[in-house]
């Protein structure tokens, strides 16, 4: 979404500026202010879980965006985590009357922020956007808070017993083999008698071929003196 901080004007942005710099230094029980020095139009926040509700040990990131027409028309509100609520849409969007037919200039981002935490303590199935939690809400309250505990350990702590999300402990999972990184222990056979039984051939080798050689140089000199002995007769 486009930043609105050019289409606001200059007394809105310094107001504007103001309130989320006493929410940063002073935020509301259970809810971190995340502001953005280039874009004031945008705040980004997180609310806790609150006790008692399908959504405790849950931190659930949200964000307010600040339409031109702010303070006169209310923020959009959005839920960044993914929730299981009745008045929480599939793409996070926010149904609170407090963000519609209810909005006053002067109630305040503070205002909105705390009517949101309520919203987590007591859900309005009567303007319901996910209709089946609505519907779980008021048919099957113990199927709605399993839907609702599941999605939080998921989305909210990082998985079941909050851990789902932490980074993975080196020694977790098949390890390499010791040797794996050991060119001699991957060889094989050693390395050492890969040569010797080579060299052992070649010995065989060269001293069948150095008999053979031997061989024949007696076999010659003994044709020459036979050939000399029949050149001696015929003299």
């Amino acid at each position: 979404m486009n930043s609105n901080v050019e289409n606001l004007p200059p007394h809105v942005l310094r107001l504007v500026y103001k309130e989320v710099s006493a929410l940063a230094a002073d935020p509301p029980e259970g809810i971190k202010i995340y502001p953005s020095e280039e874009d004031i139009t945008e705040l980004h926040t997180s609310i806790e879980g609150p006790e008692g509700t399908p959504f405790t040990g849950g931190i659930f990131r949200m964000r307010l965006v600040l339409g031109k027409d702010f303070p006169a028309v209310p923020p959009k509100g959005y839920f960044l985590t993914k929730i299981f609520h009745p008045n929480v849409g599939h793409k996070g969007e926010i149904c609170v009357n407090v963000l519609k037919r209810d909005w006053k200039a002067e109630l305040g981002l503070r205002h909105v922020l705390l009517t949101i935490k309520c919203l987590l303590i007591h859900p309005n199935p009567e303007s319901a956007l996910n209709e089946e939690a609505g519907r779980l809400l008021l048919e099957d309250y113990a199927e709605y808070e399993s839907r609702a505990r599941l999605l939080t350990e998921i989305h909210a702590m990082g998985g079941p017993g909050g851990t789902s999300g932490a980074p993975q402990d080196p020694s977790d999972g098949p390890q390499p083999k010791k040797h794996a990184g050991d060119p001699a222990k991957r060889a094989g056979p050693s390395a050492a008698a890969v040569p010797a039984a080579l060299g052992n051939g070649a010995n065989g080798a060269s001293t069948t071929s150095s008999s053979s050689s031997s061989s024949s140089v007696s076999n010659v000199a003994g044709k020459k003196k036979a050939d000399k002995k029949r050149a001696l007769r015929r003299l």
